[in-house]
């Protein structure tokens, strides 16, 4: 249709059946982990104002047809998907260049495949081969095209927006929609275009930084050309992750979006040799930190462990961002989220170690480290596949996000394991990843559930499932357990969701009384997280 295309990064995969989608609602899923109070207002991190709507609702906040509602309500739900105001006016009017909104017929679409899966929205309008199609047509309930020629790319749009004034009325299909009225004109009789306009369109109208950008593309083609390429390449491509999962031969070059990432340095280093100089610092004493204390000696492998955790865990396989490639857990808004307190500290006791050795990234070795200290702590086929690069710490921030926290921890448990792409079973196993004592305090907890953290065994679910446990509240005022009857052992609310739950508590269980596949269970969700990002095309992986 003459649009402009920036590129195409090919690579999709298909849901086996839906089920990926019920946290999107409306469904119990997301009920649990976003909750929509309003239907019409919902928060963050739903992308949509509305249940089962797109966006925000094209006649206006809670179906009230008032645009100066609207355009607040548009940034903010633009605003979720990463998109500024150019890219968000550029998306509204190029997408509105073509087609129309179909609701000529009074009385809808007919059952919906709920409630006739076998002949869904057959149409109530026309007859014979033309019933529910054509003019008959029935989808949003609104009618009509936004343009005199809606199959052909132009920025007439912009131009009918400013050219007309716009009076609200009630179209076909029940819905407030707008008509287009000459402007100061003495004949009420003289002919307009047949076309019209959602709320959501005579918004832009109405905010002063969207009226000027409206204005610029209705006199400037290659203004709205290069805009809009730009913003529906973004749109349609953002949960693509990185562009190294791109396939095609009309891939463009990396985006901003697309969280790119300088190559690797070409010489790797002698992995061999930077893991016998993490090993000796595991037990070195630094001034950058204060290690745990393991038979009167200093020991760093828990806080090793902790970083690498805290480096790989914001990975989300939903939308294929986050992970410990680039490490960014060295800059803002990472290094200073609440959960990662002191870690630029932890990497300050590695700093001498990648000061030896000129080639190797940050991302290498935080992931390496953690790696060496879970092998030292007893752990079985912890694996490490180098080749990370690290990030331009010039680079603009990047919306990363780290893992959700709920007030109902077991739905945060679960949650958290589907986000990363892990089974239940490896992350009740992670749980017991190595825990850091002098971390839980600095973190605000009174202590951990074991005073020596050089050691990976099951004993964690032992001390779980054998033992009694009261709400406490920390000096700190975080709010964590503490064993009855025993003095200084602490869990934290996330670690009792493990037995409250029975899929997980069975699993729990098996862990307590089957070392072996407890750290065979254990080494595969960490082996799978740390190299999550490590994308090679939409399925493959650099270190299968």
């Amino acid at each position: 249709m003459g649009g402009p295309i920036l590129g195409f990064c090919a690579g999709r995969i298909d849901d086996a059946d839906g089920t990926a989608s019920l946290p999107l609602g409306p469904s119990l899923d997301q009920e649990m982990v976003a909750p929509c109070s309003v239907n019409g207002d919902c928060e963050a991190p739903l992308g949509a104002s509305t249940m089962s709507l797109i966006y925000v609702n094209p006649e206006g906040p809670m179906a009230v047809p008032d645009p100066e509602k609207s355009a607040p309500q548009i940034r903010e739900v633009f605003a979720r998907m990463s998109m500024n105001d150019s890219e968000t006016v550029a998306l509204i009017g190029g997408g509105h260049a073509f087609g129309k909104v179909h609701g000529a017929c009074p009385t809808g679409p007919g059952p919906s495949p709920a409630e006739q899966p076998w002949n869904p929205w057959p149409g109530t309008c026309g007859n014979g081969t033309m019933k529910g199609k054509g003019n008959n047509t029935f989808t949003s309930g609104f009618e009509g095209p936004w343009t005199t020629n809606p199959i052909r790319w132009d920025n007439e749009y912009f131009q009918n927006l400013l050219e007309y004034d716009w009076e609200v009325h009630i179209g076909p299909g029940g819905h407030h929609q707008w008509r287009p009225v000459k402007k100061n004109s003495s004949d009420p009789s003289e002919p307009v275009a047949n076309i019209m306009m959602l709320t959501t369109d005579v918004a832009l109208l109405k905010d002063p930084s969207y009226l000027e950008l409206v204005k610029l593309f209705a006199t400037n083609q290659t203004a709205l050309d290069i805009a809009f390429s730009h913003a529906w390449y973004k749109l349609v491509t953002r949960d693509m992750g990185p562009h190294s999962r791109c396939l095609g031969d009309h891939v463009p070059p990396p985006q901003p979006f697309q969280a790119p990432l300088p190559p690797p340095p070409a010489k790797k280093p002698d992995y061999k040799a930077v893991t016998k100089a993490i090993t000796k610092a595991l037990r070195t004493a630094s001034s950058a930190l204060p290690g745990d204390t393991v038979g009167g000696k200093p020991y760093y492998g828990a806080l090793f462990a902790t970083l690498a955790w805290q480096c790989a865990s914001n990975f989300r396989q939903t939308d294929y961002t986050g992970g410990c490639n680039g490490a960014r857990i060295r800059f803002a808004p990472q290094k200073d989220w609440p959960q990662n307190v002191a870690m630029d500290r932890v990497l300050a006791v590695l700093a001498p170690i990648k000061a030896s050795f000129p080639s190797l990234t940050y991302a290498d070795l935080i992931v390496l480290a953690g790696s060496t200290a879970l092998t030292d702590a007893k752990a079985h086929k912890i694996k490490f596949c180098g080749g990370r690069s690290d990030a331009n710490p010039n680079e603009t921030p990047f919306p990363f996000q780290p893992p959700r926290v709920f007030g109902n921890k077991l739905v945060q448990l679960k949650d958290n394991a589907l986000v990363m792409g892990l089974t239940l079973r490896e992350m009740v196993a992670q749980q017991a990843r190595l825990r850091s004592p002098s971390q839980q305090r600095r973190l605000g907890y009174s202590g951990s559930w074991t005073e020596n953290p050089s050691l990976l065994t099951n004993d964690y679910f032992k001390v779980l499932l054998n033992n009694d446990w009261v709400n406490t509240t920390s000096a700190a005022g975080q709010l964590e357990m503490k064993a009855v009857g025993k003095e200084g052992i602490y869990m934290m609310p996330t670690d009792l969701a493990v037995k409250w739950d029975p899929a997980s508590a069975a699993i729990a269980q098996e862990f307590a009384t089957d070392s072996t596949a407890f750290l065979a269970a254990f080494a595969s969700g960490w082996n799978k997280l740390m190299v999550a990002d490590r994308f090679k095309g939409p399925a493959g992986n650099e270190c299968a």
